[in-house]
């Protein structure tokens, strides 16, 4: 016999994580839940997550949101790529651009064709040959465009960045409008039923807010999956080792740039996030290896333009929880670990843990085979996504202070190791199980820190090497064509969805 359907859902927190979890949950399930979300007006969200990924547009499909719309409500502008400066060497710079590098030639993967003519020096900067990373640096956007056929134009991938406070605003008047109820109030403790479970949490006012179901989003507090149910956490700042960061907008400044740049520091980087409105800046950095006060200054001589506001300080553990899922509660957003936002992947964790809790959505059984098999997933993801950043630290040819030296030689997981040592040998990247990089964003990564392989794939010298030559250059010359179609990045917005 089944068991009996849940019925309550109870979302503690809002902000991007709590009202992502309402509005995707209300849209699936529709009315035949009761979603609640509780969160106060007294407790601020951390609210730095500005940057993302382009499968968060799989989220907005879902969910039924215009893209123009949603980028006029949130002060939003579109990203075509990751830059990278002073991460190899002090003074080199990089990108890491969404969707393909080159195209498809021969046997093997364009990548291979590249390491042999870089090998034998007729290679051009591995960037040249995508189109993401050529239409960034000349500041221009458009969506990607079917036609011509086999034309670069076809392969323009992005994301968005956007102001954090606006999207979680955005996200909640949808929410509402489709069931879900918002309680404001200050959450002072949860409690706990016969069986061990989370059965209701108690406010300030007195309120009690029982439910079934309970999707924990307080942040870093975890008041449910930690505070309540002592779930664990485990440590991952042996190999990501900054612990604080902080936060500040500026004025904007032009071109308005369809990328986020991190800058590498002393100890730590630099994040650059161009809105229409302002420019979203922070400083991740350890604090073994500089001061509070030193990194605040680094903050604010690298800024663009004036501070709108003074650098507000974030303190966290990089690592996750010991079980995302536990009991009758999933901890999502920082509820339910760290990971730095170097790569962009806060709010797709978000998302990620969302369509899981789908996947694996429980009757009032909660299976505990059910509940693992959420966990595993969910800790590969985390896992896979942690040595993709612990990669941008550990291949690093800087000698100018301990911080770098240090990450340069620490021991990595050997998930990471391997993979190293693969693409070291013939170029080869493997993507297991759909894990969320892709081959070429390790590729642009494991390049632009100058980690290059010793050979190539050997069937990549089948072709004659002028053959090859003329290939990438006429995949070079295609790409430049290409971009030179597209509008400017701030000419696109202003027409479209300028707020």
């Amino acid at each position: 016999m089944a068991a009996a359907l849940i019925h309550d859902i109870v979302i503690v927190g809002g902000g991007t994580a709590g009202w992502m979890a309402a509005l995707g949950l209300a849209t699936v399930v529709g009315d035949r839940y009761r979603i609640r979300l509780v969160e106060s007006d007294e407790i601020g969200t951390v609210g730095v997550g500005e940057a993302t990924i382009p499968l968060i547009q799989r989220f907005n499909r879902i969910v039924g949101i215009d893209e123009h719309d949603f980028l006029r409500e949130t002060g939003g502008t579109f990203k075509l790529a990751i830059e990278f400066v002073n991460w190899g060497r002090v003074g080199d710079r990089y990108m890491h651009g969404f969707g393909r590098v080159g195209q498809d030639l021969w046997t093997v993967g364009f990548e291979q064709y590249w390491h042999r003519m870089r090998l034998a020096g007729g290679a051009r900067p591995l960037g040249d040959y995508a189109i993401t990373q050529q239409a960034a640096r000349a500041n221009r956007f458009m969506p990607a465009r079917p036609e011509p056929a086999n034309s670069p134009l076809a392969d323009i991938a992005y994301a968005y960045h956007f102001d954090a406070g606006r999207y979680a605003r955005f996200l909640r008047k949808l929410a509402e409008a489709r069931g879900v109820r918002r309680t404001e109030g200050r959450i002072t403790h949860a409690t706990r039923g016969e069986s061990g479970d989370v059965d209701a949490v108690a406010l300030a006012s007195g309120e009690r807010i029982g439910g079934e179901l309970f999707i924990d989003c307080s942040g870093f507090r975890a008041l449910l999956i930690e505070e309540t149910l002592k779930t664990g956490f485990d440590d991952w700042s042996h190999w990501l080792p900054c612990d604080r960061a902080l936060a500040v907008p500026c004025e904007s400044t032009t071109p308005l740039t369809p990328y986020t740049r991190a800058t590498a520091h002393r100890a730590g980087w630099q994040w650059r996030i161009p809105l229409q409105h302002r420019i979203g800046n922070g400083h991740v950095y350890c604090s073994r290896h500089v001061s509070d006060d030193e990194a605040t200054a680094t903050l604010l001589a690298n800024l663009d333009g004036p501070p709108l506001a003074d650098p507000r300080p974030l303190r966290f553990t990089a690592g996750m929880r010991r079980k995302t899922w536990h009991r009758n509660v999933v901890a999502i957003g920082l509820a339910g670990g760290f990971l730095e936002p170097l790569e962009s992947t806060s709010i797709h964790l978000v998302q990620q843990t969302i369509q899981l809790l789908i996947d694996f959505f429980p009757d009032r059984g909660f299976s505990a085979a059910d509940v693992d098999e959420f966990n595993a997933q969910s800790r590969f993801h985390w896992e896979r996504i942690r040595d993709f950043i612990v990669l941008h630290y550990h291949v690093n040819q800087r000698d100018d202070s301990a911080f770098w030296r240090d990450c340069a030689h620490m021991a990595v997981p050997d998930t990471l190791r391997q993979k190293m040592a693969l693409y070291k040998a013939h170029g080869r990247v493997t993507r297991f199980n759909s894990e969320l990089f892709t081959e070429t964003a390790w590729l642009q990564v494991m390049a632009g820190q100058n980690l290059l392989p010793d050979s190539f794939h050997p069937l990549a010298a089948l072709q004659p090497e002028d053959s090859v030559h003329a290939y990438l250059e006429a995949v070079h010359r295609s790409v430049a064509a290409s971009v030179v179609q597209m509008p400017d990045h701030a000419d696109y917005i202003a027409r479209h969805c300028a707020g």
